[in-house]
């Protein structure tokens, strides 16, 4: 893990914009924090640099995929060692179906976010996820039937 220079007022706002607005014209970043182009611009590249900006992307949106299905899954195994974490891991990793995966504390072991075509899809992801699995593990599934929120953008204290 990257250890994180102290983020000052002016990158905090441009943090919070690039959230909000990834294609933003430099130009136009650069006025809105109140600087010139040229600290602007090496702002972001330090904060690219030193991994405080880790990427940008487009949001895609799952209906145009035909991914209408959002399923969070619940697993918890039988046995727990760290080779049997890696195992899960390196299964998971390798499903692209699967959104999002988290090693968590609690009454089970991983939390999966996967978005799919329906539930032929699900049937046959959770199916592939158990059989996968280094030993045997137990599920609950969750259907999404609302997304309320969903949003990448961390709050930025200013």
């Amino acid at each position: 893990m990257p250890e994180f220079a102290t983020l000052d007022r002016i990158d905090r706002k441009i943090l919070d914009i690039l959230q909000r607005e990834g294609r933003i014209a430099i130009t136009d970043l650069a006025q809105r924090v109140g600087l010139s182009t040229s600290p602007c611009s090496e702002r972001v590249k330090r904060l690219e640099r030193t991994g405080v900006i880790s990427g940008y992307h487009a949001r895609v949106a799952p209906e145009a995929l035909g991914k209408m299905l959002l399923v969070f899954v619940e697993i918890k195994l039988s046995s727990k060692s760290a080779d049997v974490f890696d195992k899960v891991r390196n299964e998971l990793l390798h499903m692209p179906e699967v959104l999002e995966c988290h090693l968590v504390s609690g009454g089970f072991d991983y939390l999966v976010k996967a978005r799919l075509r329906g539930m032929g899809e699900y049937r046959h992801l959770l199916g592939d996820i158990l059989k996968k699995l280094p030993v045997p593990a137990e599920s609950h599934s969750y259907v999404v039937m609302e997304e309320v929120k969903e949003t990448l953008i961390l709050p930025v204290d200013r």
